[in-house]
């Protein structure tokens, strides 16, 4: 009866921790910022009873809050960072609460929470029951900014995880049974000297000629790169006015591959093409590593077992009132993007309420990139997706906002929530062996592989804060 009185605890308790994520959604706050979030999380587990560590990994919104003792010890992946400029009402037409102001369209506001909800949920039962183990809920900054947990892992605290349960808002339920990119962030900085463009040209040594270069010479580079790798860029600094030849410039890169060492290879080369075009310019060049993540290793075993959890609990189910509202939402999409979001995975309906477990997808790279890769290399990890949006409705947008913060996804939520409490149940009794299971998949998988960070030591994260390593 545990499973039982898990899914009896989080349906009493639902309205608790559908505030908090409401509360949330209503406050958002960009990667490293996100001061409210982090403390209404932490100081309601900490009333729960669970140990808090503060700070971890010098980043001042990262902690990570524990329950029980010895081994196993059970992870579960949180996240609460916003992004910029998505604010949006909840509606079916475009309408932002702040003008250019954060918003909640990659839906961290319930993805935090439903790590927070099963992490309670489970020190519940295992409070009633005795039994041993620890059970750790991370909340992680900063996955927008692809650093968050890479500055958390540097610090070691995945370390001694026997295992790690995540999911993400989506528009299905299915298991993650795809991988995403390893991906490098690097800013490069050129200083020239100053002169006046029409009356003195030729004394200036120009910082932006040699930002353009260099997205000349990345834009040739694109030839000669691993199929699915990506390079692309923003100007952060172009110079102050027309009539001065800018002695400071500077370019902001994404780079993306299959894996770290295809990453770490085209940042060789895109520092070289740098350096060319400071030559050429007779500027100088330096550059900052921002964030350096891995790409994410699906676990067969992990996700299967949480697979199987969503035959255990109640389908998810929506109202006449809910259907409307997704239709409505659906219909602002343009069809064209519409069409390419729906056929990404194998679905049906626009609230999809099956499960899929489409194991078609392992080994298969996907575009995007996600900090969890780090914890991925470090201990074996399951992922899961429930429905939290209408069908076609790609992250990133304002329509995912609107929907994040909807009764839609409030229960795509606690289906999630539901589904990493159970599995993570049968990880702390290791059920049919299943934890023996998933760490003999993870030492092979990583086999020759030992994990290091990508982000250098001496880089420090925004707002750092001296803090004891975890682990």
């Amino acid at each position: 009866m545990s499973k039982q009185n898990i899914q009896n605890w989080i349906e009493s308790n639902a309205d608790v921790f559908t505030e908090m994520a409401t509360r949330i959604w209503e406050n958002p706050e960009v990667g490293y910022t996100e001061n409210f979030a982090s403390a209404l999380q932490a100081e309601t587990m900490e009333k729960e009873g669970f140990r808090i560590t503060r700070h971890v990994g010098e980043v001042s919104t990262a902690f990570v809050a524990e329950y029980g003792k010895g081994k196993p010890i059970i992870g579960i992946l949180g996240e609460f960072d916003a992004l910029p400029g998505l604010s949006q009402e909840i509606g079916f037409t475009e309408s932002p609460i702040v003008k250019d102001g954060p918003g909640h369209g990659c839906g961290h506001n319930l993805l935090g929470t439903a790590g927070v909800e099963a992490a309670i949920a489970l020190k519940q039962v295992m409070a009633a029951e005795g039994f041993t183990g620890t059970i750790r809920y991370y909340g992680c900054p900063a996955e927008e900014l692809l650093s968050g947990k890479t500055y958390m892992a540097r610090a070691g605290a995945f370390d001694d995880l026997d295992s790690v349960l995540t999911w993400h808002p989506g528009a299905m339920n299915m298991t993650a049974t795809f991988r995403s990119q390893a991906l490098i962030a690097v800013e490069f900085y050129f200083s020239g000297r100053t002169a006046h463009a029409g009356a003195a040209p030729h004394q200036g040594r120009s910082a932006l000629d040699a930002v353009e270069l260099t997205n000349v010479g990345a834009n040739y580079l694109r030839e000669h790169v691993p199929d699915g790798s990506r390079i692309h860029y923003t100007i952060t600094n172009g110079g102050l006015a027309p009539n001065i030849v800018p002695d400071k410039a500077s370019v902001y890169y994404f780079l993306r591959g299959k894996n770290r060492g295809e990453v770490d290879h085209l940042l060789e080369r895109l520092i070289k093409v740098a350096q060319g075009a400071a030559m050429m310019t007779e500027t100088s060049v330096d550059w900052g590593i921002k964030a350096g993540c891995y790409d994410t290793l699906p676990n067969v075993a992990l996700n299967d077992l949480m697979f199987d959890q969503f035959a255990l609990i109640e389908p998810l189910s929506f109202t006449e009132e809910e259907y409307k509202f997704a239709e409505q939402l659906q219909s602002s999409v343009d069809p064209g993007v519409r069409e390419i979001s729906m056929k990404m995975f194998p679905t049906s309906g626009i609230l999809p309420t099956d499960a899929l477990n489409p194991k078609q997808f392992y080994g298969i790279t996907f575009g995007g990139s996600s900090d969890i890769g780090d914890a991925s290399w470090i201990t074996p990890m399951g992922q899961i997706m429930t429905t939290c949006s209408p069908n076609g409705i790609a992250p990133h947008t304002w329509q995912a906002t609107s929907a994040f913060g909807s009764s839609i996804g409030m229960k795509g939520m606690h289906h999630a929530a539901k589904v990493m409490a159970l599995a993570a149940y049968d990880l702390l009794l290791n059920t049919d062996g299943i934890l023996d299971k998933a760490r003999l998949e993870f030492a092979e998988s990583t086999k020759g592989h030992t994990y290091s960070t990508g982000i250098p030591m001496d880089v420090k994260p925004p707002f750092f804060i001296e803090s004891v390593p975890a682990g």
